[in-house]
């Protein structure tokens, strides 16, 4: 088996607020990703999924406290010079931020900002034939009159062409691992789609790792290879993706699923009651016992740790179903 290409080990991240009081938003993380394939990553909001990515791309702010490894083709992350990760981020690894308005400068053109991330990586190329590859990235991604488009601003695109353009950018210069942050926020479900229709076309065409962030199980189901998902800064639940959702073992995994709608469903949209913990208010024992219906005493004084489960692992005293009762 090749190397991974990604390697993440007991990851933590801790930030101090303006009381002083510290608290860990990444609980010992593991994840990790084969060259080529597509892990997802799922959970709600705050369960810790952008910042486990910021922390080895060192993106967060300098009063975060970042620990454990992050091994990028060998090459270990946490820890690494200022200077020497300004080389992987844009170059080796791309960033599909959430918001792709707030993503570009308002003011300057698109072509020149793709321009300025080729040119930063390697100041031989000119700045015609850096336009020239921005016109070709423009049009890999299916955005119509690359030529014209290139030398237009970010308002004169469509949230889906804007979402486009900033896959474009965080191909500029052939990464190995593209990190796709909510990729498909407020956009209409049929450009959801067309999103990613296209990163998985381009994840096969150009063979790069993909991280898929996301809130909804339903966007990862035809993506993923593997699934992590997170909750209260912590993984609780992994694995290849059919076991994840034919197989599930944790009941915050079994809840996510029941969330998604379905054309099918009778009645109002099921729900997980409650809501993520803060960071700073974390329950004692696993984090998703306030809105478990399986939790018992042991759960409210013991944090589960992450077991070997049938094809993955899962974080929970008391699994939904083990791969023994799955139906055949």
């Amino acid at each position: 088996m090749s190397a991974p290409l990604l390697d993440i080990a007991d990851l933590r991240v801790s930030f101090r607020n303006d009381r002083g009081e510290e608290a860990e938003a990444l609980r010992g993380v593991d994840l990790t990703l084969e060259p080529g394939k597509v892990l997802g990553v799922v959970g709600e909001s705050g369960s810790g999924k952008s910042v486990a990515m910021m922390a080895f791309l060192q993106l967060l702010p300098p009063t975060a406290r970042i620990s454990g490894s992050a091994r990028f083709k060998g090459e270990q992350l946490v820890g690494m010079s200022p200077s020497k990760i300004r080389r992987i981020r844009g170059k080796a690894v791309g960033c599909i931020f959430q918001d792709p308005l707030s993503a570009f400068n308002p003011v300057i053109t698109l072509g020149d900002q793709i321009i300025e991330a080729i040119r930063l990586h390697d100041r031989s190329i000119t700045r015609r034939a850096a336009l020239k590859e921005a016109e070709r990235l423009f049009e890999l991604v299916a955005i119509p009159q690359p030529a014209r488009r290139v030398r237009q601003h970010p308002h004169e695109f469509s949230g889906g062409m804007r979402q486009r353009a900033m896959i474009a950018m965080a191909l500029a210069n052939s990464p190995d691992l593209l990190i796709a942050d909510e990729p498909t926020t407020a956009l209409d479900v049929t450009v959801q789609a067309q999103i990613l229709d296209l990163l998985g076309d381009l994840r096969k065409e150009l063979g790069i790792g993909l991280i898929l962030i996301t809130h909804d199980l339903g966007v990862v189901a035809g993506m993923a290879d593997d699934i992590a998902v997170m909750y209260g800064g912590r993984v609780v639940e992994t694995g290849p993706t059919d076991p994840i959702f034919y197989e599930t073992a944790h009941p915050y995994t079994a809840g996510l699923i029941d969330a998604v709608p379905t054309l099918d469903a009778d009645g109002p949209l099921r729900q997980i009651e409650g809501t993520p913990p803060s960071i700073f208010s974390r329950p004692p024992g696993c984090s998703f016992h306030p809105r478990c219906g399986r939790a018992q005493a042991i759960c409210m004084t013991e944090d589960p740790p992450l077991r070997r489960l049938g094809a993955g692992r899962c974080a929970c005293h008391f699994p939904v179903r083990t791969p023994q009762e799955a139906p055949a």
